[in-house]
């Protein structure tokens, strides 16, 4: 029995680590996010010269399907691990002031480039490719758009989903997750 609790306090300490502290704007601040000047044109190139894939995460303060998925889905080791080893990831405050330049070299607030993409969830997490075209806006380049909190292999499958370019197959994502999601156990 003590070696039960033993193993349940230290599963827990360790998922305390990944957890995203709460940051001056409200928002949770996670260790593989990336403070960057919000060009998104830089981003990406700093993303694909890491061989990694940006990721653009939209949260607002005080919510609660953002505190979920930092509490209880982005500090699972494998979903946390795999974020770090394969995405660039630039946080932007659905309601903030901090200028963001868009792919299309627009540069507005924070609020305003949100609502320019036609955001309206938070979470939203919008995926790209290595490459994006000249004079297209995030939400047109955007390989995949997650809009919301979901649960872990959700999550996860959507990772990996992107990192293997499955939006350049004939599998869409949603029969992707269900083939997976049958090996990972529920």
């Amino acid at each position: 029995m003590t070696r039960l609790i033993a193993a349940v306090f230290a599963t827990l300490t360790a998922l305390q680590g990944l957890a995203a502290e709460i940051g001056d704007d409200g928002l949770h601040k996670a260790p593989w996010m990336r403070d960057t000047f919000k060009d998104l044109s830089e981003d990406l190139a700093e993303a694909t010269a890491e061989g990694k894939r940006l990721m653009v995460l939209i949260e607002q303060r005080g919510c609660i399907y953002c505190q979920k998925m930092h509490e209880e889905i982005f500090v699972i080791p494998e979903v946390a691990d795999y974020i770090m080893e394969n995405f660039f990831v630039v946080q932007i405050n659905m309601f903030g002031d901090v200028e963001v330049t868009d792919f299309d070299g627009e540069a507005l607030p924070e609020k305003d480039m949100v609502r320019r993409w036609g955001a309206l969830f938070t979470p939203t997490i919008l995926f790209f490719p290595e490459e994006v075209a000249e004079g297209v806006t995030a939400s047109e380049a955007a390989v995949a758009t997650m809009p919301g909190a979901f649960e872990r292999w959700t999550t996860y499958n959507m990772l990996t989903w992107v990192v293997e370019k499955g939006y350049e197959t004939d599998e869409p994502f949603q029969k992707y997750h269900a083939r997976k999601f049958e090996t990972q156990g529920g």
